[in-house]
């Protein structure tokens, strides 16, 4: 079969990789849809936290079950059936797995991360880690995966709720749709970004409440101003850099929540001692829980989200090199970018 590979920051290759075979309690899954992620964006530009070469990417996908080794349906799970899947590998073994955070195991091996991913034409999944997509369409499915990780931030670790006034800074995926996610609690949802396109495509497809312009120039102040001084009740950082994440803590309104979902590898040094004059509340955010994923299948079915407004850009799976090379060149211009694997 074929797999996509990135041999080396800046390489990606198509190459001829054996056919998987499903252990008992595995499912072949052949792969539908695949969207590129930040953290492979960041593996083929070398800047990933936790990359390593060679690298197979990919873990927001949809899939077709082809095989089933094993009874599933315990599970709900049948040959044919498209799905969607969890891809946060835990240990089990961890302090964390046995208080049930599997999604912050100490040892989480995320495919297209720590562990080799999804695309290629085919891979095997274990049956408790595949989820129905309830008739969604393939290409709407493939972007569960990064939505549950922005719902996670948002509303299960920032307990944005009705009523909050909520700043997402990063107009990117994850931003944007961490955006969604608030504004689906009933929150009144602002964005920033450097990038006035991606603020405008945000607020104009999303329905958000408006837009900042973060080009380092008063931020702060023009945030007071859409706050009458106040602050945002929850800043979430979507980015992953130092200025960013002091953004969010400079923005949030005393006794208000920080949420950290951007990933980066440089220090920030700050006065820590704003965290006590502010009582702030500052959470981390790592990957998702199955919750998670059920509650946004059946919120994007219900059809209180349009996922495939995120979806900017599409590549046929011979032109994957080019897609890498086309958001990596032009990320500013682009949301969501998809791999068809049917194409």
């Amino acid at each position: 079969m074929k797999t996509i590979i990135i041999q080396k920051p800046g390489e990606v290759q198509i190459i001829e990789t054996p056919m998987p075979e499903p252990k008992e309690g595995e499912a072949l899954l052949k792969i539908l849809r695949g969207g590129i992620c930040g953290s492979d964006l960041g593996t083929y530009r070398g800047t990933f936290a936790y990359a390593s070469y060679p690298r197979i990417p990919g873990h927001e996908f949809s899939a077709q079950i082809e095989k089933l080794n094993g009874d599933a349906s315990s599970y709900g799970l049948r040959e044919g059936m498209i799905v969607t899947c969890n891809p946060y590998f835990n240990c089990g073994k961890c302090y964390s797995c046995e208080r049930g955070l599997v999604n912050c195991c100490e040892h989480n091996e995320t495919l297209g991360a720590q562990r080799d991913g999804a695309f290629s034409e085919y891979i095997t999944m274990p049956f408790e880690r595949i989820y129905d997509g309830q008739g969604l369409d393939p290409a709407e499915l493939a972007a569960i995966e990064p939505f549950c990780i922005s719902y996670h931030g948002t509303v299960t670790r920032g307990k944005v709720k009705a009523g909050d006034k909520v700043l997402v800074i990063g107009a990117g995926t994850i931003g944007a749709l961490a955006a969604v996610a608030a504004k689906s609690q009933g929150a009144t949802v602002y964005i920033a970004d450097v990038a006035q396109k991606k603020i405008d495509y945000a607020v104009q497809n999303f329905g958000l409440d408006g837009g900042i312009y973060n080009n380092g120039e008063g931020f702060v102040e023009k945030c007071q101003s859409v706050t009458d001084g106040k602050g945002f009740d929850v800043a979430i950082e979507a980015v992953g850099l130092p200025s960013t994440f002091q953004n969010a803590i400079d923005v949030a309104a005393f006794g208000g929540r920080v949420v950290l979902i951007g990933v980066g590898k440089k220090n920030l040094d700050f006065n820590f001692t704003l965290l006590q004059k502010k009582e702030l509340n500052v959470f981390g955010s790592r990957n998702a829980l199955k919750q998670d994923f059920l509650n946004l299948i059946n919120l994007v079915k219900s059809g209180k989200v349009n996922l495939k407004k995120a979806i900017t850009n599409t590549y046929r799976f011979d032109d994957a090199a080019t897609a890498f090379a086309d958001f990596a060149a032009h990320g500013a211009d682009m949301l969501k970018v998809e791999i068809d694997f049917t194409a």
